[in-house]
């Protein structure tokens, strides 16, 4: 069902003020919204660490605890790719051109995911509807997980504070093989995928084969299907792990406003930005290596209000949010350290675990 949802957008008066202050601040600095020599460096060292990663993995000879280790640093770093390099490109910040930002926004296909199902699924749909149950696919793609609550409770939520974390291992598993649910259902959760042309096609199957000859063909060739397996399974259980901890401390936490789609139309009362600011939360915004890693996803808020602008401008950018906030009295979600939102994520699904 394709639900019908709407914002109170007649009179932006935050976002028109937020934006002019913002552009002021690009004007007075001359500076471009997209990403600079910082962010190339840093997509420089990720690209270069993986690849070395990699083949150190398959051909170096090591020891298999010091194998097991490498690979799961290996699939921290391709959650790290995902944050810094295929995230900005595929939002159009990575770079001014959009060819570099096509040809980066393919590091997704590498991680496991699709450029082109991805976004879809994150920038028009979590980034319009973002925690709105019925539509929002991120509050919506793992199974026995309540994460708001207007969603069904079931016994085996119960357990979901014990069980949480290690679900959340498969996350990337999951992308992989749910990537061909969208594909041939046409549709990402509850709206319409919208045509895909030759060259995408072609993408999806090629970079799906490519991924299980890197992943799958060559390492059981190289070390034999156990090793494989034992490697692999390490790897992607790093990489979902962070990849969903770090998108679930952005929406699923305290404070964090949800609301609901239904049958019949619906209007939400704000206007678009200020649902963004309502439904989303910021964390570590003092801890450089966080910002560094994340890619900016500590700044939650800032991203999506400024979905164009590259992450190396959000902690500047996350004043300018702050003060236009308190001035319209819109209360700003933030935990100071990525601690303190973990917890909080963790209270929350606990207590939605238990019986509405």
């Amino acid at each position: 069902m394709q639900y019908k949802v709407t914002f109170n957008n007649s009179n932006k008066v935050f976002f028109n003020a937020l934006k002019s202050a913002v552009d002021d601040y690009f004007a007075q600095n001359k500076l471009k919204k997209t990403g600079n020599y910082k962010l190339y460096s840093k997509a420089a060292i990720l690209l270069a660490s993986a690849v070395i990663l990699y083949l150190t993995v398959l051909y170096a000879p090591i020891a298999g605890w010091v194998r097991l280790l490498l690979a799961a640093v290996f699939g921290s770093g391709m959650a790290f790719i995902g944050f810094n390099i295929m995230h900005d490109a595929n939002h159009g910040s990575f770079s001014s051109r959009k060819w570099v930002n096509e040809v980066f926004g393919l590091t997704l296909n590498l991680v496991g995911g699709t450029a082109f199902l991805w976004k879809l699924k994150h920038n028009i749909v979590h980034h319009t509807y973002t925690n709105i149950d019925g539509v929002d696919d991120d509050i919506n793609n793992l199974p026995f997980m309540r994460e708001c609550k207007t969603q069904e409770w079931k016994p085996i939520h119960r357990f979901q504070g014990v069980y949480m974390f290690i679900l959340y291992g498969f996350t990337s598993l999951l992308m992989w093989f749910s990537d061909f649910q969208k594909y041939f259902s046409k549709k990402v959760y509850t709206t319409d995928l919208k045509p895909m042309d030759f060259k995408e096609h072609l993408i999806f199957w090629v970079s799906k084969t490519v991924y299980v000859v890197l992943y799958v063909v060559i390492p059981i060739q190289v070390l034999g299907w156990q090793s494989w397996l034992i490697g692999f399974s390490v790897m992607h259980f790093m990489l979902g792990l962070i990849l969903a901890l770090v998108f679930q401390l952005a929406h699923v936490v305290e404070h964090a406003e949800f609301t609901v789609a239904g049958i019949e139309p619906v209007k939400v009362e704000n206007e678009w930005a200020v649902h963004q600011v309502k439904t989303t939360a910021d964390f570590a915004a003092n801890s450089k290596l966080a910002t560094w890693l994340l890619g900016g996803l500590n700044f939650q808020i800032e991203h999506h209000l400024f979905p164009k602008i590259s992450h190396i401008h959000y902690p500047e950018l996350s004043r300018i949010v702050r003060e236009t906030c308190e001035q319209f009295g819109i209360r700003y979600n933030y935990f100071p350290t990525m601690a303190h939102a973990v917890v909080s994520h963790y209270r929350i699904m606990r207590d939605l675990g238990r019986k509405a």
